[in-house]
């Protein structure tokens, strides 16, 4: 009777009606999210400490709220089988933007919000209309954005900056009570959870990119071009287009990030974000994405931020605290889940299930 309720409620979560196949991008996003539960849960019951801590695991989404927007704008563009590895330059490049504008101009926070949407938005754009339209390849493209970006960010300031501004730094210090959730402390005085309105964004955009490429047309056409661009053509489908917005839409994200990055840190610098567009298409490919396209979900992909930092912490509270050893189990566990992608895939195929 309860082995029934199990299958009933995965058929339930997984949206599989009798006799129906799952689709591919279910299926790795399942995988996903019970990989990670399992590693949190092994790291809860080998290491304990931080890992029962309740803030830790949120100080995850704190320390991590821009990446989770990046990578859901990496997840678009590679549903599309494109790629986008301008995004950290361009994190770098709004956070010194902004900090100078405040600072030097004694700009608005709202003014400098418009700032970094509008960067992100006019990068988006140039770089969505050199790939659909003239059909450069995404990654030349991108490539050229990422050093444009870093070499603006130090034309900007030559020197890190940090914001002193008392608006913004009531904004930055900003912190949301988790009601329920926290830990009693060594007098018995009950720490509540606090996370930084940064994930709250974070969060409400994973669920909109999720509903967007769920329940309407231009999210559907993005499953289909990444697919088979060819097949989406003969369709109807607008593939110039609906790339060029895949585009926009990931710059505009990448604006958003940064000023999450921005509410986080309190400071302007070049080496801000470094190497993040690899741990966005990383946390992407983890949580399901294919770099062939056609196949992912933004869910997959918070998940897989979350199994990424995850599995860094584990590295730490291992002993392991120099940084290779972290890029070292990054790699490994990149290699696992595109692997793991490889074999479920060809497996699919030879059943002559569709993706």
């Amino acid at each position: 009777m309860s082995t029934n309720i199990v299958k009933d409620l995965y058929k339930r979560m997984i949206g599989k009606k009798q006799g129906e196949h799952i689709s591919s991008t279910t299926l790795l996003l399942v995988i996903t999210i019970f990989g990670f539960i399992f590693m949190y849960l092994f790291a809860m019951l080998v290491w304990g400490g931080g890992f029962l801590n309740p803030q830790q695991f949120f100080d995850i989404f704190n320390n991590n709220a821009y990446l989770i927007v990046i990578s859901c704008g990496l997840t678009i563009v590679m549903i599309t089988a494109g790629i986008d590895i301008s995004v950290g330059g361009m994190i770098a490049l709004v956070t010194m933007t902004c900090v100078v504008y405040i600072e030097d101009y004694t700009g608005s926070i709202a003014g400098s919000m418009l700032i970094a949407l509008s960067m992100g938005l006019s990068i988006g754009i140039i770089q969505g209309f050199l790939i659909s339209y003239l059909n450069i390849q995404p990654f030349i493209v991108t490539l050229s954005g990422m050093f444009f970006a870093k070499g603006m960010t130090t034309i900007v300031s030559s020197t890190p900056r940090t914001v002193t501004n008392e608006a913004f730094l009531v904004l930055k210090e900003m912190r949301i009570k988790i009601p329920g959730l926290g830990t009693y402390g060594k007098t018995g005085n009950f720490i509540p959870v606090r996370i930084e309105p940064g994930v709250i964004i974070a969060l409400v955009i994973v669920l909109l990119i999720w509903a967007m490429c769920k329940w309407t047309r231009f999210g559907r056409n993005l499953y289909a071009i990444g697919g088979n661009s060819q097949s989406a053509l003969m369709l109807g489908i607008n593939v110039k287009k609906t790339k060029f917005f895949a585009y926009i839409l990931c710059g505009l994200l990448a604006g958003i990030a940064g000023y999450i990055y921005l509410l986080h840190t309190g400071a302007g610098n070049a080496s801000n974000a470094t190497a993040a567009e690899m741990q966005a298409i990383a946390s992407s490919i983890i949580g399901g994405t294919l770099l062939t396209g056609g196949v992912g979900s933004v869910i997959g992909t918070l998940f897989g931020v979350l199994s990424l930092k995850t599995i860094n912490n584990i590295v730490v509270a291992s002993g392991l605290r120099e940084p290779y050893w972290q890029s070292i189990t990054t790699g490994l566990m990149l290699c696992f889940f595109i692997l793991l992608q490889s074999v479920i895939l060809k497996i699919r195929k030879n059943k002559g299930i569709g993706t």
